[in-house]
């Protein structure tokens, strides 16, 4: 109605204390009414004390039923209610946009995520048609020491994808929301899609990938990185450091802003880290040196391996001239934190 309208909100909480989460920290957004946010400072009384529960009768009180699994949680659910359903119609190609509910079972999206590709182009029957996807963009917050990073491990399950015939991949990790898990910035998310349709599909002449790791070669204390040729007759392979803002914002609509905090101010590259024999991480300085990036600690007298933008939501700033950036990657094999999880939470 026009005008000021008074709401009132009962909360029944019998068994255990009542109220209501609060709009911070990873329970923001939770108080809101369909979709709007019921936000700002709310009156509150106790309308009712209820005596404590002697434990007899707690043990008569009945317990709240199972929550059931969520609809993307739930084997076969999405399949069957949104793809079996256009089995059979004409299909150009796909674009995929997922992975976050993975986020702990990188090593197993490894099988997982191949199975799908090909499972969707046998019940097409159409091919090998084009499958380009996205790998999940930067979330959460920063993380302030280099090590295993349990996203990270599904983005390289994802570029492992890529070993599979027509397929293309789309890096985001310059685009996502350390506050928000589906970032609004989908207007480039279409335009590095476009990119790799246009190049692989359509054959035009453009570059649809930034730099793509190849190798490392230790020289002495530092590690040289080389890099693949990725483009489609189009300049654009030339490695750029990216300017690093002073700020960035955790979620794009709001104005709140944090510093960016650099891990190694003294290289024109961020998102470098570096180990020894020990294979203990540790923040790297880098550079580039024509077509390729040396990296190194002086800490480290003999280094063995190196990891890029190896972090839920790294702070990195290598692209080429095209304006598309290098995704993570890493030269080590050392065993991975997902490699014996399958199903449910680390532990479990």
């Amino acid at each position: 109605l026009a005008g000021d309208n008074v709401l009132a909100v009962r909360v029944f909480q019998p068994a255990t204390g009542a109220g209501i989460l609060p709009d911070t920290g990873v329970d923001r957004g939770k108080f809101q009414a369909n979709r709007l946010m019921l936000k700002g400072e709310w009156l509150a009384k106790a309308e009712f004390d209820f005596p404590a529960m002697i434990d007899d009768a707690k043990k008569e009180y009945q317990p709240r039923p199972p929550v059931p699994l969520r609809p993307q949680s739930t084997a076969c659910y999405l399949y069957n209610g949104m793809i079996h359903p256009v089995l059979g119609y004409g299909i150009r190609g796909v674009i995929w946009y997922q992975g976050e509910s993975n986020w702990n079972r990188g090593y197993q999206y490894r099988t997982a995520f191949r199975l799908l590709i090909n499972d969707w182009r046998a019940k097409w029957g159409r091919g090998d048609f084009p499958f380009y996807y996205c790998q999940i963009a930067n979330n959460i917050g920063r993380q302030p020491r280099p090590g295993n990073d349990w996203h990270s491990e599904v983005r390289e399950a994802q570029t492992m994808a890529l070993s599979l015939p027509n397929t293309g991949q789309a890096i985001l990790i310059d685009i996502g929301e350390e506050g928000n898990i589906h970032p609004a910035n989908k207007m480039e998310v279409g335009e590095r899609l476009s990119r790799i349709a246009l190049a692989n599909t359509y054959g035009k002449k453009t570059t649809f990938s930034g730099p793509v790791y190849q190798s490392i070669a230790v020289e002495g204390d530092k590690i040289r990185v080389k890099f693949k040729v990725t483009t489609s007759a189009s300049p654009g392979d030339g490695l750029v450091a990216h300017p690093i803002p002073p700020t960035y914002k955790p979620i794009s609509t709001e104005p709140k802003e944090l510093p960016n905090v650099r891990n190694a101010p003294e290289g024109e590259l961020e998102g470098f880290a570096i180990c020894g024999e020990d294979k203990k991480w540790t923040w790297a300085t880098a550079k580039i040196e024509d077509d390729t990036v040396l990296v190194w600690n002086p800490a480290i007298a003999k280094p063995i391996a190196i990891r890029y933008a190896w972090g839920c939501n790294p702070l990195c700033n290598l692209y080429n001239t095209a304006g598309l950036l290098a995704g993570p990657f890493r030269s080590d094999s050392f065993p991975l934190i997902s490699e014996k999880l399958r199903y449910g939470l680390p532990g479990k």
